[in-house]
């Protein structure tokens, strides 16, 4: 069976989606609605702009959905899921290219969101840091016991979990992790701490714009964050994508049961590598490729 995955926030760089552009007309065409409805040109950006440029928050995460569901799009019968999963944002451009969302609803959506997560980020100062080589269980209980609000953010693969709160608590969680046999504990260059209590005025905001969108029964079930279940019942999907602001990505536990449902193969669509790598360290025995 093939697995389809959808990159988040991060995997951006300078020219992203340019190829796509000059090679399909379709592909240019949704680009120039995207223009539209964003009201900039975020094409601009994507192909030509700096890296500080697509740093933004409100430029990354659009960017980052335009160039995988379009490309998803571009791909026509390529394009033929048994099911789907993204990590953070990526679930979005999931929802979008296996049917759930419309192009233009998902677009409306992801720039929603990015414009909320910009505004909680900038209410309290905060951050993120990836912990390599400890157990999940000993990072949570680390996590526990730092005053202030630190927690597990990101479950990426065995090893490596990204932590996610307040700058002093992330920090001291960092040196904890270390002095418990840690190889690394690498502060992340992002807004803010997402994907942690602190993203609670951004899903509340959210919250008002998924729940005035349609969903629709997607074509294959949707593997989501929050659980790492998967999910066809569009009240479900709403509800669980309105709870992953806040919540952890589990995205270790969603490849491992994607894998124990039947795919052999997994897709990462979108800029850079990232899943691939991530894929790779969860099982050795699946297939993974990617298309940009």
């Amino acid at each position: 069976m093939k697995a389809f995955v959808f990159p988040g926030q991060g995997a951006q760089f300078v020219g992203m989606g340019k190829d796509l552009y000059e090679q399909s007309d379709k592909a240019k065409e949704m680009f120039e609605k995207a223009n539209d409805i964003l009201g900039f040109r975020i094409t601009d950006l994507m192909f030509d702009g700096t890296e500080e440029d697509l740093k933004q928050t409100k430029v990354t995460q659009p960017a980052v959905f335009l160039h995988s569901v379009i490309l998803a799009n571009v791909l026509g019968d390529e394009f033929k899921p048994d099911m789907v999963a993204g990590h953070s944002l990526g679930e979005l451009s999931a929802l979008t290219a296996a049917g759930a969302l419309s192009f233009e609803d998902g677009l409306r959506l992801v720039s929603a969101r990015a414009k909320a997560m910009q505004k909680a980020c900038e209410i309290k100062p905060s951050t993120m840091a990836a912990i390599i080589a400890l157990p999940d269980e000993k990072v949570e209980e680390i996590c526990e016991g730092i005053d202030g609000v630190v927690v597990a953010a990101n479950y990426n693969c065995p090893g490596q979990i990204v932590i996610s709160g307040e700058i002093e608590a992330v920090t001291a969680a960092c040196e904890a992790a270390k002095a418990a046999g840690a190889k690394r504990a690498l502060p992340l260059k992002v807004g803010g701490a997402f994907h942690s209590p602190l993203m609670e005025p951004a899903r509340q905001e959210l919250a008002e714009a998924i729940a005035a969108t349609d969903f629709h029964t997607p074509v294959c079930a949707v593997y989501q964050n929050v659980d790492a279940a998967p999910h066809t019942d569009p009240a479900e999907i709403k509800a669980n994508l309105i709870a992953q602001l806040t919540a952890p990505v589990r995205w270790t536990q969603t490849v491992a049961n994607m894998i124990a449902d039947g795919a052999t193969e997994f897709v990462e669509l979108g800029p850079g590598k990232v899943l691939q790598g991530l894929v790779s360290k969860v099982s050795r025995d699946v297939a993974v490729s990617g298309k940009q």
